[in-house]
């Protein structure tokens, strides 16, 4: 097919920095949570570079991520070159993290077409995927928008963003309304109700040069720092920013984001209670991985890396033993869980 990105190279950035507090204590500073078989067979950072590699070739593929991670990543990816890694001398958030790489991208192959991919997502099929991405490149190509990929919701969760639809300007693709951070549980089960809201993936497509473009009119926050990566390289750049979430500091300012509907299955494997939603339970709804069992129980989550585990006769609770840490909690709290030792 003839379109405006034919002959446009794309490159697909992987953002893999943080350690994933809430998969205490199977995650830590040593492990973090990109390393843990979370939703599959392979690691996380595993599963998203072959994901990655699905949409481009993958010389264009970057992995964005912290100076401390890149050893442990490449106890993983083994063969991965050196250069695919851009290693961030600072974590600042996903707005100088995506800028930086918009820079850099825009300097190596000017026009280029850039998506920007999570490390810990859950993402089937993939060719759904693919075929989504597909639309989301074309409308940024034609449009000239920073198109985000929106999921409609399947229950009231609070712990996500959400994109308010407007006017359709495509197929599966409508301009956003407005972006809404975490609403509260009864805010959420209005938007699921509604039928205009999506829940916001953070994956996004844009040409690299019309992201740049949109930094240097919203964001004041790292406008001005952009002539210092220019001079002084990225050093400075990461000292001179503040720290800033891409959301925050751009789409939620720039008037031409769009959003392309998703057809896929999609989880952000945020907390233990994504288990549930990412793995087969038995017949009384318990999720057991690594040697765990659980007896006369139900609704529980079980995992562990470092021996074996029993629940007998409870329901409802998250259990994890890694290394010589052991993490018992009810279900419920979960979702509030931050290493909470």
């Amino acid at each position: 097919m003839d379109t405006p990105r034919a002959a446009t190279p794309t490159f697909a950035v992987v953002l893999a920095g943080g350690i994933g507090s809430r998969f205490w204590p199977a995650s830590t500073p040593d492990r973090p949570k990109q390393l843990l078989a979370l939703a599959g067979d392979a690691p996380l950072i595993v599963e998203t570079v072959r994901r990655a590699e699905s949409l481009v070739p993958p010389e264009r593929v970057r992995l964005l991520t912290g100076r401390d991670l890149v050893a442990p990543f490449q106890s993983v990816l083994p063969d991965y070159p050196d250069e695919r890694f851009w290693v961030e001398p600072e974590a600042r958030g996903t707005g100088p993290a995506l800028a930086w790489a918009a820079a850099r991208i825009e300097s190596e192959a000017p026009g280029a077409m850039m998506i920007s991919l999570h490390a810990d997502h859950l993402i089937r099929p993939v060719s759904e995927f693919a075929q989504t991405i597909d639309r989301a490149l074309d409308a940024a190509a034609t449009r000239g928008s920073l198109v985000c990929l929106g999921v409609t919701p399947t229950r009231p969760e609070s712990g996500y963003g959400y994109i308010e639809v407007g006017e359709t300007v495509g197929d599966g693709l409508h301009a956003v309304s407005k972006f809404v951070e975490k609403p509260d549980a009864d805010t959420a089960g209005v938007y699921v109700e509604s039928g205009r809201h999506l829940w916001n993936t953070g994956i996004f497509v844009w040409r690299a040069a019309d992201f740049l473009a949109a930094v240097e009119h919203c964001c004041e926050e790292i406008a001005p720092a952009l002539p210092v990566l220019a001079r002084d390289g990225v050093e400075s750049f990461f000292a001179d920013v503040p720290h800033i979430s891409v959301d925050v500091g751009v789409l939620e300012r720039a008037t031409n984001v769009d959003t392309a509907v998703a057809t896929f299955e999609w989880d952000d494997v945020g907390t233990w209670e994504a288990l549930a939603r990412t793995n087969r339970g038995d017949a009384g709804g318990n999720v057991a991985l690594g040697r765990t069992s659980v007896i006369e129980g139900s609704g529980n989550i079980d995992w562990s890396d470092s021996g074996r585990v029993v629940l007998f006769g409870v329901d409802d609770q998250v259990v994890v033993r890694s290394g010589e840490e052991i993490l018992v909690m009810r279900r419920d709290l979960a979702p509030q869980h931050n290493r909470a030792h």
